[in-house]
């Protein structure tokens, strides 16, 4: 060998045993989410990885280091996936009357009309109402709304999503009578005459015929939620129902980088999205992943739609109702099983869980990874519960300490022994992915991690707790946030642990959430976002 080709040749050696340069990130407390190394104290990151994660002594012998990040002894979590949440009509929320937290249907007719006065629109859409927060919670009546506006259409959906407040001039749109009717919902009368209230899909008699939204509309949305969420530390949202556009358009601004945190899609199990979607393979970019359909089996129990197997203690007419057929259903899982997609079933009701594990257990026949999802899993017998063994129960913690108040009242003591179930179901499948469900609860995960391990109100009401044995382990629950949820979008082994060879999304925190006091950790505060390694939030 001539003597350049030498020098070349050791110099190609010498370049391909150098490590990468690193951003060094120093003097923190990390939780890894990872049991072959749970802590740490630093960690290197090369090109939107994790190449080194240990001390800081150990991991500057072994890298280069670009520049060194001194956390100053905050708190380091993996980034922070909401395994259940409805991303764009958070956005939309924005768009619309804020009626969250209302305590009366006084406190609405005055923010709608606070609301009109300022914007001067043709059409009033309002989210966030719940009659179980009034001193009177008998469903409301159109009656005053018609009143005030005669002329233009008002639909105010309930806070679960499952009920919708019209006003006349809404109803007009879809010609909605005392004599409509439609599968899967009911129109709510009073004296024989529409009281303005639809439950599920009788929605659709009205917001088929309402105004869709512009793709700029949709774009604002998307941008909105992207800045809530991340500023809450939110690297990954599960978005439980999206129609093809709407993921293409996610996808759009992805490729365009307009649009960084990472979504896990759930297409709507519609006719048009399932025969789409399972004519194409599983579609995976850097940031989305749309690998599974959200189906609808019954309503909330807020409205009385969740399907029980016995009347409501509260309301002996009704079992609640199917959204749609159990044939239908069937059906939708059997196209699905034949697939490599995920099925996520909306279930909340015992009778709901009933048939949707049932109808699970029978069509995968002890398929393994699956991971098939129940989303909510709220109201449970003991004997439905064990089939969770091969199921992934996606659950909401925070639906727990909204619902507490009123719940034994709607489902009776016998039932509330299956109901809000963490611990229990954990216990039975060894992994829960935890979510939200927002905008129906707030978005701040840190109010999941609160409710999943205090099963207290923000107040610490009760002191006794919530069903205090189904509370989760802080371990536990920051797992339900992280890995497990990971592993329920099928990404454990790209995300959801810090760890060599995973993407570096991690959030940085303003104190330690595995060891303050609990009532001080829904105080918490984001210091900084960081998705495949970027920092999210500006600080200027």
């Amino acid at each position: 060998m001539t003597k350049p080709f030498l020098c070349i040749a050791i110099l190609a050696l010498f370049s391909c045993n150098q490590q990468p340069s690193v951003d060094l990130f120093t003097n923190a407390s990390i939780y890894t989410s990872n049991e072959a190394m749970p802590n740490a104290t630093a960690m290197a990151v090369s090109d939107g990885k994790i190449v080194g994660i240990g001390d800081q002594e150990s991991l500057r012998a072994q890298f280069k280091i670009n520049q060194a990040i001194d956390l100053e002894g905050l708190t380091v979590v993996p980034g922070l996936i909401d395994a259940h949440c409805h991303f764009l009509n958070l956005g939309f929320q924005g768009q619309q009357v804020d009626l969250v937290g209302t305590k009366s249907f006084e406190e609405i007719v005055l923010r709608i009309s606070a609301f009109q006065a300022e914007r001067q629109l043709a059409f009033i859409q309002g989210r966030g109402w719940d009659q179980n927060d009034w001193e009177d919670q008998s469903f409301p009546n159109k009656a005053q709304l018609d009143s005030l506006f005669p002329k233009i259409p008002i639909a105010l959906s309930r806070i679960d999503g499952h009920a919708l407040l019209c006003n006349q001039a809404a109803l007009d749109l879809g010609g909605v009578t005392a004599k409509s009717q439609i599968d899967g919902g009911t129109v709510v009368l009073e004296n024989g005459q529409p009281t303005g209230v639809l439950i599920d899909k009788a929605e659709e008699l009205v917001m088929s015929y309402w105004p869709k939204p512009t793709r700029q509309e949709k774009i604002n949305a998307l941008l909105s939620a992207e800045k809530i969420c991340i500023a809450l530390g939110l690297t990954t949202v599960d978005d439980a129902g999206l129609d093809r556009t709407e993921i293409e358009l996610i996808d759009s601004l992805h490729q365009v980088g307009a649009l960084n945190i990472k979504v896990y899609a759930m297409a709507s199990a519609t006719p048009s999205n399932l025969d789409h979607y399972l004519n194409q393979p599983i579609l995976k970019t850097e940031r989305l992943h749309m690998r599974s359909f959200k189906y609808y089996v019954d309503g909330a129990l807020g409205s009385r739609g969740a399907l029980l197997r016995a009347p409501y203690s509260d309301a002996s007419h009704t079992f609640g109702l199917p959204v749609n057929s159990i044939e239908d259903f069937k059906r939708t899982a059997k196209r699905i099983a034949v697939s490599d997609y995920q099925m996520n079933t909306h279930a909340i009701g015992d009778s709901a869980n009933h048939v949707v594990l049932n109808t699970y257990k029978e069509i995968l026949n002890n398929q393994i990874n699956r991971r098939w999802r129940v989303e909510h899993a709220q109201v449970l017998s003991t004997k439905d519960a064990g089939l969770f063994n091969n199921i992934i129960p996606s659950v909401q913690p925070t639906h727990a300490t909204s619902d507490m108040y009123w719940a034994e009242e709607r489902l009776g003591p016998e039932r509330m022994k299956g109901a809000y179930a963490l611990k229990s179901l954990l216990k039975i499948n060894g992994r829960i992915a935890l979510g939200t469900d927002f905008p129906v609860e707030f978005v701040n995960p840190m109010l999941t991690f609160y409710a999943a391990t205090s099963r207290q109100d923000l107040s610490g009401y009760p002191a006794e707790k919530f069903k205090a044995s189904e509370a989760l382990s802080r371990t536990h629950a920051l797992n339900g946030m992280t890995i497990w949820a990971a592993y329920s979008n099928f990404e454990d082994e790209e995300k959801g642990s810090l760890e060599v060879g995973k993407t570096a999304d991690f959030v940085v925190l303003d104190r330690n959430i595995m060891e303050v006091a609990l009532d001080q950790v829904p105080n918490t505060k984001v210091i900084q976002t960081y998705i495949s390694g970027v920092a999210q939030i500006n600080k200027k």
